[in-house]
């Protein structure tokens, strides 16, 4: 028995994903006294399985082969599947990207098992030994806990984010297994012809350090471009609530929250959100919050570290002022 992650890489970099499931890996893996897995699925990849096993990984397992350069639903299922009926591993965790939400489903098929999408939290219960599967319901107005008792493995997918990234102990050791997996072109039924990525995909708003978000206080689309100057003078990007992506100011991907996606950055600075429970549980881990609000009340207010009772189209561009005027005398200091 193991509790399995799978290693989530791109171009032969591994999502910081992959890394937070490790680390709540560790702990699962600990209470159930078996070892924590890492399967790493690709080509030419076995060099990132060190980082895996600092991060907290009792030992990597690396799938390889040419046609598992690029993901492919059935390259990848076919792969993982063969190698998860031989081992039987207890829990497999996958971090919900646009990748493992696609993967999840087909792998959890193929294994006969269930599958609890976008979770938000994990435990084992003491009692039956079984996953407690939390996730969001409802349009995210609940929370609810769900538990695969009849089927193995249990399986879920993990939202970015939500659980602290483990820091690399440099002292760790591990097993490192190389497969070369036997797979026929004639299996894998999409072709990847080539990979174009678009400008918005450079930067991730789970991965980012600094984040601007706006919300209905914004009051309109035009708003969010004072955002994003801001977001670039900080070198972060734009975040935003629920209410202003369903308003149609900004993509859902920037959606922060309960329905969105979890961040943890260094600086969040909330303007025009009120602070809705939904929106608070997707940053209120972050470093250090500034909130900027008409309402000293507002709840966004009771958990941020520096509240600005104020008008944001008055203070935003006064602060974009100042720091353009601080970076333009660094600039000229350094000269």
């Amino acid at each position: 028995m193991s509790v399995w992650v799978i290693a989530e890489q791109r171009d032969g970099y591994l999502q910081k994903v992959a890394l937070e499931l490790l680390g709540k890996g560790r702990e699962l893996s600990e209470k159930l006294g078996v070892k924590l897995t890492a399967v790493l699925v690709g080509y030419e990849v076995e060099k990132l399985a060190n980082t895996l096993i600092k991060h907290g990984a009792d030992e990597v397992i690396v799938l390889e082969n040419i046609l598992l350069k690029n993901y492919t639903t059935d390259g990848y299922t076919n792969a993982i599947e063969k190698i998860a009926i031989e081992r039987k591993p207890e829990i497999i965790l996958i971090g919900a990207t646009n990748i493992g939400r696609d993967l999840g489903p087909r792998l959890a098929a193929r294994l006969k098992t269930g599958l609890t999408a976008d979770c938000t939290g994990l435990d084992i219960d003491e009692n039956t030994k079984n996953l407690l599967m939390t996730r969001p319901a409802f349009g995210g107005n609940l929370m609810a806990t769900i538990e695969c008792p009849n089927h193995r493995p249990q399986m879920a997918t993990v939202r970015p984010g939500v659980f602290p990234l483990p820091c690399p102990d440099d002292r760790r050791e591990g097993r490192i297994e190389k497969i070369d997996v036997k797979i026929k072109e004639e299996e894998i039924r999409t072709v990847v012809e080539k990979i174009v990525k678009s400008l918005d995909e450079k930067i991730d708003i789970t991965e980012a350090k600094v984040i601007v978000s706006g919300g209905r206080g914004i009051g309109n689309k035009e708003g969010f471009e004072m955002l994003k100057e801001l977001a670039h003078l900080l070198g972060g990007v734009v975040g935003a609530s629920r209410a202003a992506v369903d308003a149609g100011w900004i993509g859902k991907d920037h959606q922060v929250g309960q329905t969105g996606k979890t961040v943890r950055p260094k600086l969040y600075i909330a303007c025009g959100i009120s602070g809705a429970i939904q929106h608070l549980a997707g940053m209120q881990e972050s470093e250090y919050i500034i909130a900027i609000n008409k309402d000293e009340n507002a709840p966004i207010m009771s958990i941020a570290d520096l509240g600005i009772v104020g008008d944001v189209y008055k203070v935003l561009p006064e602060l974009i002022n100042e720091i353009k005027a601080y970076k333009d005398s660094c600039e000229i200091v350094n000269l």
